[in-house]
């Protein structure tokens, strides 16, 4: 089930990396030009171990598509909401969601993401913070303020100004 019933993974390949394209070149980049702060929920970290790893085209065709479409472009910072899968899907069920075709995958699955995702934390370091999303809403919030904080050293340029 390479495609997972939808497209054939590297055709959904394809349409992520054109709409990402698309984003850089339409908001994220004229966004950054005018000096504004970007804040995106997903990049192409989430392509790498969707479409990589978790439709099997392997690392080395998904980081291909990226160059050509982002040339050098890479995230300052990425937060990485990390959580056990079980406690991920018994939130998500709880909400009622389950109409998104990677949410109905078996829990193999979402476990083969989650390592995705921390194998990539360990391979980029200096851009990745995770962050304990197994806490409640206002914990977490917390955490993605003082990490934000500290990586950017918000509270030291504030003072200065």
């Amino acid at each position: 089930e390479k495609g997972h019933g939808y497209w054939d993974a590297l055709t959904e390949l394809l349409l992520v990396t054109a709409a990402r394209r698309e984003h850089l070149v339409k908001t994220i980049w004229p966004a950054l030009e005018r000096g504004a702060w970007v804040i995106s929920d997903r990049f192409a970290d989430s392509t790498r171990v969707y479409q990589a790893i978790g439709l099997n085209l392997g690392i080395g065709i998904v980081d291909h598509f990226y160059e050509q479409i982002a040339e050098d472009f890479e995230p300052h910072l990425t937060l990485l909401l990390d959580l056990p899968v079980e406690v991920g899907l018994g939130r998500m069920t709880a909400r009622g969601g389950q109409d998104d075709r990677y949410q109905q995958q078996k829990i193999e699955f979402h476990q083969q993401l989650r390592d995705g995702y921390l194998a990539l934390v360990n391979e980029n370091a200096g851009r990745f913070r995770v962050i304990d999303a197994s806490t409640d809403s206002a914990a977490v919030t917390t955490s993605i303020v003082n990490t934000v904080d500290a990586f950017f050293d918000l509270r030291q340029r504030h003072a200065a100004s």
